[in-house]
């Protein structure tokens, strides 16, 4: 699924509620999303399906939360990431990045 799609899907599924609470009521809950994913990555046993899989929903979880607020925001993730990034660093335009 392209990023394109993915913000479409959610603002398919939450945009309404989402857009009712606000910018910044919408961003308290990302910024929620981040503290548990932090919470996944600091518990993670590389080893152990359970863990894995509570931090591969952390991700999605995060993701969710921050196409929401850009499409709040009326932000474009795709284009504006591929703008951003597509020569590599925005300050060395390097791939890998070169910066000291």
């Amino acid at each position: 699924m392209e990023i394109a799609e993915f913000q479409k899907l959610i603002e398919r599924i939450y945009f309404e509620r989402d857009h009712r609470r606000g910018l910044a009521g919408t961003h308290m809950w990302f910024c929620e999303e981040v503290g548990e994913l932090t919470r996944a990555l600091r518990r993670l046993k590389p080893d152990d399906a359970r863990s894995r899989a509570e931090l591969e929903g952390e991700f999605a979880d995060v993701l969710a939360w921050l196409a929401t607020l850009a499409s709040i925001a009326k932000v474009d993730l795709e284009a504006v990431a591929a703008k951003k990034y597509a020569a590599g660093c925005p300050r060395c335009h390097a791939a890998p990045c070169a910066c000291p």
